[in-house]
């Protein structure tokens, strides 16, 4: 039994908690949101450890959290939510991730998901030629340096302006597509050379372009109102900032790392680097980081206009008469100044770092859009390519136990290099095929990596978010066909 495990207090069926005196230099609780599966796959994983970790920062507010998708990742786990006071927090690229809002968007449509099945080999074959998918694929937007700069500074915005993507597309994003930002210089040139031909590229890894069917809704009046019907399709999109993201992440970890010696900050793993969120250098970050976000939202708003477009050719129609409306997009690798109440009862300023964490406000928050206001801002919750994905909502509680932030998927069980090792693709096609999915990837390696049974069921995680009070459930997706990098 490892220290951790010593440690845990059972608050719940799903909910853990590691108190503050567990571990020295611990300045709050760690809690970690497990159903008994969870739990069970956690025994075994070195992430709570880095919940303790984050536990040790200077700043923290309230608890250092984890989500039912926690998983090893670097500095923070993934699945990981901290929130640090603005005033004397810091800010950690760790906390962040090398895709920087690498993030979901979904889009409905009017069309059956019985018309999707009979087209499905052909509409995986046009998507897969529309939609530049790989690692360090090119796609056919070229930026200029002026170009690359107001993509830094609008985001979305830019891309509508350039043709991609619809202006009303821009209201069902998170901070309609782009955060504020002072000022592009701490993004290096090298990162700008990587992103200068990588929008609307799909890259590698867990992303993908899903087309799913709508197969049970369980929140009737929600569903209604985000425009979800049982047995439509649905088209699911995941990916983020590409190279230049994580460049801007690389380059940030070098220069955090001197930071964190310059203001005397001790930390338990150096993948924590970090400065104070106000510094000169927690400054230079954020507004790096605000860009790649940007860079994202515009790149998501591309591979939408791409995915219309192979819908359009293989179904004759034009998007809009298919009803291809995107639901909301949200991302889960950002850090962003928020305002929430903490434990002490207090309203403050809090810099909210959202590691493969999704944000979740519920009904009535002022920053989600007025189609939502009642019912709270759609959460979007992909599961693997074989078995299900859902749409939530976020309850009150979550404003009050998680900085209104929710898990962002299913979260791997098994590494990469395990999943290669242990997996076979011709089983793994079969297996899908024997699902219905139609698969359309790049290279035996994806197929190997993104194995269904590489992941947690994310039917065992939504159900850990409902039962502990953090979400409500709208609707299941089943995919159809899957587009891999």
């Amino acid at each position: 039994m490892t220290d951790w495990q010593k440690s845990i207090h059972k608050l719940s069926d799903y909910k853990i908690k590691i108190p503050r005196t567990s571990f020295e230099g611990m300045r709050v609780p760690g809690v970690i949101y497990a159903g008994p599966e969870i739990l069970s796959d956690l025994l075994t994983d070195e992430a709570p450890m880095q919940v303790v970790n984050v536990a040790m920062m200077p700043g923290i507010v309230d608890f250092s959290l984890a989500m039912p998708d926690i998983h090893y990742g670097y500095g923070f786990p993934i699945g990981g939510v901290a929130a640090m006071s603005e005033s004397d927090g810091v800010i950690s690229p760790g906390g962040v991730g090398f895709d920087i809002n690498c993030g979901v968007r979904l889009i409905r449509s009017n069309i059956s998901a019985a018309d999707a099945r009979e087209k499905a080999d052909a509409l995986a074959a046009q998507l897969f030629r529309d939609i530049p998918c790989g690692v360090g694929e090119s796609g056919d937007i070229r930026l200029s340096g002026g170009d690359i700069e107001k993509t830094l500074r609008k985001g979305a915005r830019w891309a509508v302006k350039k043709g991609y993507g619809w202006a009303e597309d821009l209201e069902f994003c998170e901070e309609n597509g782009a955060l504020e930002i002072d000022d592009t210089d701490p993004i290096s040139r090298r990162a700008r050379e990587r992103g200068a031909n990588q929008l609307g590229t799909l890259g590698a890894g867990n992303h993908f372009v899903e087309v799913q069917e709508v197969e049970e809704i369980f929140d009737e009046r929600a569903a209604r109102i985000m425009g979800l019907e049982k047995g439509t399709v649905t088209v699911m999109i995941h990916s983020g900032s590409r190279g230049l993201g994580h460049q801007i992440c690389e380059d940030s970890i070098k220069l955090m790392r001197v930071a964190a010696q310059k203001y005397g900050i001790d930390l338990p793993d150096r993948q924590l680097s970090c400065a104070p969120v106000n510094s000169p250098e927690g400054r230079a970050y954020y507004n790096a980081m605000c860009g790649a976000a940007n860079f994202a939202w515009a790149n998501r708003h591309c591979l939408t206009h791409y995915a219309r477009k192979s819908f359009e050719r293989v179904f004759g129609a034009p998007a809009e008469r298919l009803g291809m409306h995107l639901v909301y997009d949200v991302c889960h690798n950002i850090a962003k100044l928020e305002e929430h109440e903490t434990q002490e009862g207090r309203r403050r300023r809090l810099c909210v770092h959202r590691k493969g964490a999704t944000r979740a406000f519920p009904a009535g928050h002022p920053d989600i859009p007025d189609r939502y206001s009642a019912i709270g801002q759609p959460v979007l919750v992909p599961g693997d390519m074989g078995r299900a994905s859902y749409v939530l909502l976020g309850t009150d509680l979550v404003m009050k136990e998680t900085f209104g932030s929710i898990c962002h998927g299913a979260g791997r069980l098994k590494s990469r290099s395990s999943a290669k090792a242990n997996f076979n693709a011709a089983d793994i096609l079969a297996g899908l095929a024997g699902r219905g999915v139609t698969l359309q990837a790049k290279c035996k390696k994806s197929i190997l990596e993104e194995a269904p049974e590489a992941y947690k069921n994310v039917t065992h995680v939504v159900d850990t978010c409902v039962n502990a009070g953090l979400a409500t459930a709208v609707a299941r997706l089943r995919p159809i066909v899957v587009i891999k990098g």
